[in-house]
């Protein structure tokens, strides 16, 4: 095809990110990720949190570590909602520059775009939406951050655990309640305005990660009907999970 004749029909040679980004290795990117996430879960059991830290600056700064959490992003249920800057991340292109835009220096938070879901009682529940690059970025922070969750956490614990189900714990249920002398109560609590009341300060003193990535994310507010309001407290729920 000559190039008018490409120029008419819109086509034409990939751009370089375009390429990039579909040249990927996904085998390679994820093994390299899971390398690192393996060492930084050996550190954390033997207590070595200064080899924690710098194995999580190494994935966090990896190209591995970045491809992934935008690979994550941008197939989830949230792929195509948009945070307050209205851009999605859709074409490779655009893919692999979101992925280079991922850098420690100079990241600033955006402010979160407050949307309502309703709910099965007939409210409606309040989400916050990040812009693509900071929900990127948070991807990128949970790669490095699952290791050690995963290794401290309780064993009997099963919402928002890699590879653990409903079905797990119901599992776990039934063994424990079909002893002969199992407990004969089961206690379900709710929290009111969990979200709304975190304080930051002890997410701060007890999240082992950047703090001033953190801070930001925790102070960035949310805007609804153009207005920005302040996060003084707690943290967005449905914001970096956003499926």
């Amino acid at each position: 095809m000559t190039a008018a004749g490409a120029k008419a029909t819109g086509a034409g040679a990939p751009s370089h990110a375009e390429r990039m980004w579909g040249q990927a290795d996904w085998f390679r990117i994820k093994e390299d990720v899971k390398r690192l996430q393996v060492r930084i879960a050996k550190a954390t059991m033997e207590g070595r949190w200064g080899k924690v830290q710098a194995l999580q600056r190494l994935l966090t700064r990896s190209h591995s570590g970045k491809m992934l959490a935008v690979k994550r992003v941008t197939e989830n249920r949230g792929k195509s909602t948009p945070g307050v800057d209205g851009r999605i991340w859709r074409s490779p292109a655009a893919k692999w520059k979101g992925m280079e835009s991922l850098q420690h220096r100079g990241y600033r938070a955006l402010p979160l775009r407050r949307i309502y879901i309703p709910k099965s009682n007939g409210k409606k529940r309040p989400l916050g939406i990040p812009c693509m690059r900071c929900r990127a970025m948070q991807a990128l922070w949970k790669l490095a951050l699952e290791p050690v969750a995963e290794t401290l956490a309780d064993h009997n614990s099963y919402g928002f655990r890699p590879g653990r189900s409903s079905a797990d714990a119901i599992e776990y249920g039934f063994t424990t309640l079909a002893k002969r002398k199992s407990p004969e109560w089961i206690l379900e609590g709710d929290i009111r305005g969990c979200f709304d009341n975190f304080s930051h300060d002890w997410i701060l003193e007890n999240i082992p990660m950047d703090k001033a990535i953190l801070r930001r994310w925790l102070r960035a507010g949310f805007t609804e009907e153009g207005t920005l309001f302040a996060t003084d407290a707690g943290t967005p729920q449905g914001a970096s999970s956003h499926r």
